[in-house]
């Protein structure tokens, strides 16, 4: 197949951020595995360069297991955990960690070869190094949050844990974004047809689509999606009574407190389904082009499926297939809110 260049488009530089991407969207589905397994805490040191090797010998493994043995987790969650029992948490780990240096790989050196073959969109270049800056973020993001379970806490930090996926997601919303500008080149409108209200709409999904992620966070790193499984009801209220218990802050309870978390990813939820349905609706009665129509059909398709999957997650104390499968469904959800809002801007 012979690609098309010019100053204003590549589908040679797409076609990269859209793997880039798919190992972004991979990266977020061994770490919710490893999350959770409880694997997130199995390796104790940050080591950017000589992590990538694991244990080869004997000895190697047992030392690995003697730091692990030193933390809280261990001492009150895993005490008299076996080598041969570590092991799986290890790899859990590991394999997130080796993961996100090719995703980093992946990115680079198709970068430095598109750059000097001077094949990305010169207005893309920017965009780029942005989104290169922000995986390095999230490599020591990642470190601070895996920090914060290794001295007092018996896990990570929940709003550590959203920082750490809310970045992911960004870098996601940001490759795809690029992408499709890659794909198409510079839009030459100068309004978008389908009329501002459409175009403030599409933005706005995506905006309550990225606070459901890091809601989403929230109850992961309490583990609220299995504490309360019932459904509509929390607890057989509408409220749950332990919402805001006596003598918390604002800041521990909207971070902290089980009840709270999920009653709030809830109400997004709720939010986001109702808004992406009535988007649905006015943009169908609308002059926009075909292809915004048939993004919004299926971004209305998508977050009925993930509203039914994670109705059905909590109903049954999130098991690990279903609680990945409702991750890779936000990931999925708000490619399309990104993938729309883009769209409706343009011809």
């Amino acid at each position: 197949m012979r690609w098309r260049y010019n100053l204003e488009r590549s589908q040679a530089t797409a076609l990269w951020l859209f793997t880039v991407a798919a190992f972004v969207v991979a990266m977020v589905a061994v770490g919710g595995a490893t999350r959770l397994t409880g694997s997130g805490l199995s390796i104790t040191e940050w080591k950017p360069l000589h992590g990538v090797i694991p244990p080869l010998s004997a000895a190697a493994w047992a030392a690995e297991f003697a730091k692990y043995q030193q933390i809280p987790q261990y001492q009150f969650v895993n005490r008299g955990m076996s080598l041969a029992e570590f092991k799986p948490l290890f790899w859990w780990e590991w394999g997130h960690r080796l993961l996100g240096r090719l995703v980093g790989l992946v990115f680079f050196v198709p970068f430095v070869v598109l750059l000097v073959l001077r094949q990305i969109p010169r207005r893309l270049i920017g965009r780029c190094v942005v989104i290169f800056a922000l995986g390095l973020m999230q490599g020591v993001v990642g470190w601070w949050m895996v920090a914060s379970g290794l001295s007092h806490r018996i896990s990570v930090a929940p709003e550590r844990l959203a920082t750490h996926l809310g970045l992911a997601f960004l870098i996601l919303s940001a490759c795809v974004w690029t992408g499709l500008e890659a794909w198409a080149g510079r839009n030459r409108s100068h309004h978008a047809p389908a009329g501002p209200a459409l175009v403030q709409g599409s933005i706005g999904l995506v905006v309550l689509g990225f606070g459901q992620v890091l809601l989403g966070a929230l109850v992961a790193g309490n583990q609220a999606g299995r504490v309360y499984t019932d459904w509509p009801l929390m607890n057989g209220r509408v409220i749950p009574a332990d919402y805001a218990l006596k003598g918390q802050g604002l800041w521990s309870i909207l971070a902290h407190n089980a009840a709270a978390v999920q009653f709030n990813h809830r109400l997004m939820g709720y939010l986001l389904f109702a808004s992406v349905l009535a988007f649905f609706v006015a943009i169908a009665r609308s002059t926009a082009a075909g292809g915004a129509k048939r993004l919004a059909l299926w971004l209305a398709g998508a977050v009925t499926m993930q509203a039914l999957i994670g109705v059905l997650t909590v109903r049954m104390a999130a098991p690990l297939g279903l609680a990945l499968i409702h991750q890779l469904g936000a990931a999925g959800l708000l490619t399309l809110a990104i993938a729309t809002a883009w769209r409706i801007r343009r011809v």
